[in-house]
């Protein structure tokens, strides 16, 4: 119950995900902004602390708040381990506070203060209490033969530091909850991923590519930077139904169909399609992975081929129709019928459940530490939350990747229960004004607290329309965008690398996809979009202002064809400036204003920059600076900026 002395309201503290229902996720390092709205009656001056521990120390500690505007208040803290941190905020009248403020008007107006002296003097001794050195400020104060040095000595600057650093808290407000945040590895925030079929991993053409094929790859994998190798499903594959070339409803002799249908008279989710190898082949190539500090990300697509032990063992999972078939899984007017959908709205749903469980938690013993999660909005939230959190329980630093292009609202949900990180819309965002302002909701909205993105370019289910018939400048700067926007991002690798670019006409799907056939790639083969790949990996992993997404502030340009935004740590030890010409044709020219405010520079500016995609050195002396950037020499700058002395 709320005490009737309280005067302070507390509201809206932040971070809180759906008023406390999920926890706020951060990773290892990263700062945690905490703010509120904190007000009372009348004119008292107000003061507010938050107290942050981690779960299961003792003791909290706390930080004092600081007003911004219109009674925000704010204070942050840093998470420098795994785990769940707790946080709540204190507020309170402070009359110490509020008494020097009327002291130092009345002195300044030559009004008599000798009461106010006794004032002063009583609250200092409530303060000893806690303080001892405080007494003797206070028997001066009382000391009636010093009236002009009593004055003297509260206007000092020493009794100033006094009032700040001892606050006067007898009456308090406390939030009405312990606010919830989650610490994450730092993988959750920062991770390069590049996918490839394992089928067609060989460096020989004519057969199909096996476990030993992707080991050989490794290296080439590791040189580019990349740290996450992502694997479409590689169970066995139905043969019955199976989808031929360019997903005809008819495969031909030795077509071997889409590896999301799942599941055949090999085995089910548990096992391995015999092509790839056995499970001792795919745990060595995980061993061999994570030598070079790569880890493979699974695909988990709950659906299965016609064929798949489920269909057989488990029918009352699937929905039966009224001619007495199983419902296959549609998008109308697309339809799948190499895929039954599971039917949670089974009586034996807690069995489901649990099977489904067991998939997850049969790779984690394998090795397996990533699970991308193919269309998770196509099964109900709800079991989402405990499948996450059961195989959690098992291995905190599990990572859920939610591939779910779907409304936003299903997209946050996803996130909130549990999800990692997520796809996004980046993949469809081409203009400068689109860039801008879904960066800044994914950062700057209340998203931030639970949704992380990961920026793909493209996918093997996406070929986007701005990448459809266009040459190397297109597929760059894309890259760098995603590579430099996004501290998380990814890559269908082999067919972004090698730029394929031709659709089925009238929609964003590759012709003669590799869904439906084995490719043949010549691995040996290195191009510009290698080289460019290799260097932003480098960047990334050297210059840790590209390690977060949180961290990003646009700047003005006045050419709507470039785009350009900053990227700074904390401290300001890493700063990066990208500028990127959208525009892949031709040359593009502007001004760039550089935030000074975010550098705490002055009038005098004097900033070296180096390219890091060009190797060209510059010097900025002034706000506003001028950039050209020729797309056929590299569509986009990587500015690693050091301020020179003078400015500070």
């Amino acid at each position: 119950m709320t005490q009737g002395k309280n005067r302070v309201i507390i509201e809206n503290v932040q971070p809180s995900v759906d008023n406390g229902l999920y926890p706020a996720k951060r990773t290892v390092g990263e700062r945690v902004d905490v703010t509120a709205s904190i007000f009372g009656d009348g004119h008292d001056h107000i003061r507010a602390s938050i107290f942050y521990k981690k779960e299961k120390e003792g003791a909290w500690v706390e930080i004092p708040m600081h007003p911004t505007y219109n009674d925000d208040w704010s204070a942050s803290f840093y998470v420098k381990e795994k785990g769940n941190y707790y946080f709540t905020v204190h507020a309170w009248i402070d009359h110490f506070d509020t008494w020097y403020d009327g002291f130092k008007k009345k002195a300044e107006a030559k009004v008599d203060v000798k009461v106010e002296l006794m004032e002063g003097a009583e609250m200092l001794r409530k303060l000893g209490e806690k303080n001892s050195s405080l007494i003797s400020l206070a028997r001066k104060l009382e000391d009636k033969n010093h009236y002009a040095e009593s004055i003297e000595l509260i206007l000092s600057d020493q009794f100033k530091d006094v009032v700040h650093e001892n606050p006067l808290k007898e009456i308090y407000t406390a939030s009405d909850r312990e606010f919830h945040v989650l610490v994450e590895c730092l993988k959750a925030n920062f991770s390069s991923w590049y996918e490839f079929f394992p089928r067609s991993s060989m460096l020989d053409g004519g057969k199909h590519g096996t476990f030993q094929d992707c080991i050989k790859l490794l290296p080439r994998i590791a040189a580019m930077g990349f740290d996450v190798l992502y694997f479409p499903p590689i169970h066995p594959i139905g043969k019955v139904n199976r989808k031929g070339k360019n997903n005809n409803v008819r495969a031909k002799a030795g077509e071997p169909g889409s590896p999301w249908a799942i599941g055949s008279d090999e085995g089910g989710h548990k096992s391995i399609l015999p092509a790839l190898g056995d499970l001792n082949d795919f745990k060595k190539l995980i061993e061999e992975a994570r030598k070079l500090n790569i880890d493979i990300a699974m695909d988990i697509a709950f659906q299965c081929a016609p064929d798949h032990p489920y269909v057989k063992e488990h029918p009352q999972w699937f929905k039966q129709r009224p001619d007495g078939s199983i419902q296959y899984a549609e998008n109308p007017p697309k339809k799948y019928q190499d895929i039954y959908p599971f039917n949670f709205e089974t009586d034996d749903w807690q069995a489901l459940w649990e099977e489904l469980r067991s998939v997850f938690l049969y790779w984690v013993d394998q090795g397996v530490k990533i699970f991308r999660v193919d269309n998770p909005h196509t099964k109900p939230i709800p079991f989402w939350q405990w499948v996450i959190a059961e195989v959690k329980k098992k291995d905190a630093d599990v990572i859920f990747l939610s591939e779910a292009f779907t409304r936003p609202r299903i997209m946050a949900s996803l996130a909130k229960v549990g999800f990692t990180q997520s796809y996004t819309y980046f993949t469809w965002r081409v203009n400068r004004q689109e860039l801008t302002d879904y960066v800044n909701e994914l950062v700057n909205s209340p998203s931030r607290n639970y949704f992380r993105p990961n920026f793909w370019p493209n996918t093997p289910d996406i070929l986007p329309y701005h990448l459809q018939h266009q040459g190397e400048n297109s597929f760059i700067l894309r890259y760098a965008l995603a590579a430099t926007l996004s501290s998380n991002f990814g890559v269908y690798g082999p067919a972004y690398e090698f730029y394929e670019n031709t659709p089925m006409e009238g929609k964003e799907e590759y012709f003669n996809s590799e869904k439906y056939e084995v490719r043949h790639y010549d691995w040996k083969r290195t191009n510009r979009m290698t080289d460019i790949m290799t260097m932003l990996n480098k960047a990334r992993k050297e210059n840790k202002a590209l390690q977060s997404t949180w961290n990003i502030q646009f700047c003005a340009i006045e050419n709507q064809n470039l785009i350009a935004y900053l990227k700074a740590t904390d401290d300001l030890s890493s700063i990066i400036l990208v500028v990127v010409n959208l525009d892949p044709h031709s040359t593009q020219t502007g001004y760039v204003q550089i935030p000074k405010g975010r550098l705490g520079l002055g009038d005098k500016i004097n900033l070296k920059l180096h390219d890091l995609a060009t190797d060209e050195h510059y010097t900025w002396t002034q706000e506003w600076n001028f950039v050209q950037i020729n797309p056929h020499k590299m569509p986009f700058h990587l500015f690693k900026i050091a301020i020179h002395e003078s400015n500070m």
